[in-house]
Parts: C-alpha cells; structure tokens; sequence
C-alpha cells in the first residue's frame, strides 16, 4: 500500500493530473505487484518559487514541468524500488512528456502499525488486510 504524495508546479489541468496519476498508478502496479484498487494519492500545486530542485551536480535539466514524488510504504526490496524508479520515469515521459530530469522520487518506508485506513483501526495488525 504505498501513498504517493506529488508536488508539482500550479499550472497543470486536471485533465494534465489525471494522466500523471494515472500513469504513476501504471508504474505502482508494474513495480509493487499491489491490487489495482490499492491506490492512494494526493498531489500538492506549489508556486514556482515555493519549489527549489537543484540537480546535487548531476547536470539535470529541471523545467516548470518537474515532479517530485514521495513515496510512502512498507518496507520493499531494493529490485522494486530500481524497478519503480524506471518504470514512473517511463510511464511519465510516454503519457505527460515528462523528461527524466524532471522527476525527483523519494520513498520512505514504515511498518504495518503505522496505517490505519479508516475506522481508527490499524487493519493490517487486525489482520483486515
């Protein structure tokens, strides 16, 4: 169950979102292996200014069209995680013309205790999921 939290520069459609969360949707089930209804995402529209993405020397080209996503999950092998990180960049240059460059992707892992998906229970230590 990853959560995917995207902070993107305003000026996008919703039509222009949908597709990137569609996309980045493709790359979950692809990488993760979750069940498609397995999809949790929030996307947060910054001004310009409020998004400082420099490239660490790397030389990357970063353009108003950059997407950072962070991911939030449970602990996953490193193969699907490398996995992921191909497969968004992938899905995000064929559906929104997004260039690799412009994606930054972090994850951060938790345990199964940390989620509750409503109902103030945690349902994966009550064995709901």
């Amino acid at each position: 169950m990853p959560l995917l939290i995207f902070d993107v520069i305003e000026g996008r459609s919703d039509a222009q979102l949908q597709t990137l969360l569609d996309a980045a949707h493709r790359a979950v089930l692809s990488a993760f292996e979750v069940p498609v209804r397995d999809r949790y995402q929030i996307v947060h529209e910054n001004k310009a200014k409020h998004m400082v993405i420099e490239d660490t020397g790397l030389n990357l080209t970063r353009t108003r069209n950059l997407v950072v996503v962070r991911v939030i999950t449970s602990p996953r092998p490193e193969e699907q995680k490398q996995k992921f990180y191909a497969e968004l960049s992938r899905e995000l240059k064929e559906s929104c013309g997004i260039e690799g460059s412009g994606l930054m992707v972090s994850i951060t892992t938790n345990s199964k205790g940390d989620w509750s998906f409503g109902n103030g229970v945690a349902q994966y230590l009550t064995g709901d999921l």
